[in-house]
C-alpha cells in the first residue's frame, strides 16, 4: 500500500474496515470528484444482490455527485468485473482509476476505465 497516494489510502482503508465490519464478500470504497467518500459492502440477500462497488455508486448518484477520481475494491476476485467497471464508468467516464486488493489492502492490480 506504500506507493499509492494518500487518498488512495484512506479509500483502502475504508473498504477494508467496511467489509470486515459486516463480514462480506467484498468492500469498495470510491472517491468523487469533490473527494467525499462512499464505502460499501456486497449485498447479498435472497430479493437484493449488489456489488461493494455498485453500492458505492448507488450511494453516490443519491448523493448527486457528477464524476469519480478512484476507487477501491478488496475482493478474492484477480480482476474487477464487468459490471463493477461499467458502473464506475457510468458515473466517472473513462480514466477512473481503479485499485484492486485482497482482504489484508494489499493492492496487486491498478486499472483504469
Amino acid at each position: 500500500m506504500s506507493d499509492l497516494q494518500p487518498e488512495d489510502k484512506k479509500l483502502v482503508t475504508l473498504a477494508r474496515a467496511t467489509r470486515a465490519r459486516v463480514g462480506a464478500a467484498e468492500g469498495a470504497a470510491i472517491r468523487d470528484a469533490d473527494g467525499r467518500t462512499y464505502a460499501a459492502a456486497t449485498v447479498d440477500l435472497p430479493s437484493l444482490q449488489v456489488t461493494a462497488v455498485q453500492a458505492c455508486v448507488a450511494m453516490a448518484v443519491a448523493s448527486g455527485v457528477k464524476g469519480l477520481e478512484a476507487a477501491v475494491l478488496l475482493t478474492e476476485a484477480t480482476e474487477p468485473t464487468a459490471p463493477d467497471l461499467a458502473a464506475l464508468t457510468d458515473l466517472g467516464g473513462s480514466g477512473v482509476v481503479v485499485h484492486l486488493g485482497d482482504a489484508k489492502g494489499t493492492i496487486h492490480t491498478t486499472v483504469s476505465t
